[in-house]
């Protein structure tokens, strides 16, 4: 039963990608001349990712701590990473931003297509001239007032506990002299783990939006104290959420 759902959910995504692909594509071309930000773009997105999450019931995402997003604040939004499934819950924020993502992403058929329409930003791990070209554009989307999100342990973690953080994203946070947004995100490795596209069952999901950290901390701070003090208050809340998630599905 388990592995029908999970065909059958993955033959929605795939059915209904090509005609929401075909709504951004109208977006895209009606508003990029007024909106060169692509806002109303990003929020289309927003609501064809949380498409997914409202037709599987048994992924029931709370999104906590909305109240520490200035929607007029330029940040680096730094979060931990456990599954695929993280991507989509994000989305649930319907806060505007620029995704940075491995560029294998931006090659499925309408999925991809839509994020090259959106102007996120692709980087090939372990290429160097690849890593330079995302700074660019994560530097050129900051200074034109765009949020950037970013995973800073680079790949999914195997299990609960985060796995060091990449300099990148403190590094880009310090140059441009933007606070940084923590996520916290729980439970998504439960529902999707790493190397599987199968149901798994019923699992809450926590998504928490942490206090900002300024951009006078930031500048006073080194990466690496920066680094630490991001993953330490994100591997907190997460290890708090999940005893949450626990004790609701005893």
């Amino acid at each position: 039963m388990n592995r029908i759902i999970s065909i059958s959910f993955l033959a929605f995504i795939c059915l209904s990608s090509m005609c929401l692909f075909v709504v951004a594509l109208i977006i895209w071309m009606a508003t990029i001349l007024f909106d060169k930000r692509l806002k109303l773009l990003h929020l289309f997105s927003s609501f064809w990712a949380s498409i997914y999450i409202w037709m599987m019931p048994a992924w029931s995402v709370e999104v906590k701590g909305k109240k520490h997003i200035n929607k007029k604040t330029t940040y680096v939004i730094t979060s931990n990473h456990q599954s695929l499934l993280d991507i989509l819950v994000a989305f649930r924020l319907f806060f505007h931003f620029k995704w940075v993502s491995k560029a294998e992403i931006f090659r499925i058929p309408f999925i991809g297509w839509n994020m090259h329409l959106n102007r996120y930003i692709a980087l090939r791990r372990g290429d160097k001239a690849s890593i330079q070209q995302m700074f660019d554009d994560c530097n050129t989307s900051i200074s034109q007032g765009n949020s950037v999100f970013m995973f800073p342990e680079g790949t999914r973690s195997k299990n609960r506990q985060l796995k060091a953080f990449k300099p990148g994203a403190f590094i880009l946070a310090k140059d441009n002299h933007v606070p940084i947004l923590p996520i916290a995100i729980s439970g998504t490795r439960e529902a999707l783990p790493k190397h599987s596209l199968n149901f798994h069952g019923k699992n809450p999901i926590i998504v928490e939006v942490l206090p900002e950290i300024s951009s006078e901390i930031v500048d006073q701070l080194s990466v690496e104290d920066l680094s630490d003090r991001v993953h330490a208050d994100i591997s907190r809340q997460v290890m708090n959420n999940y005893r949450i998630i626990d004790a609701n599905t005893v």
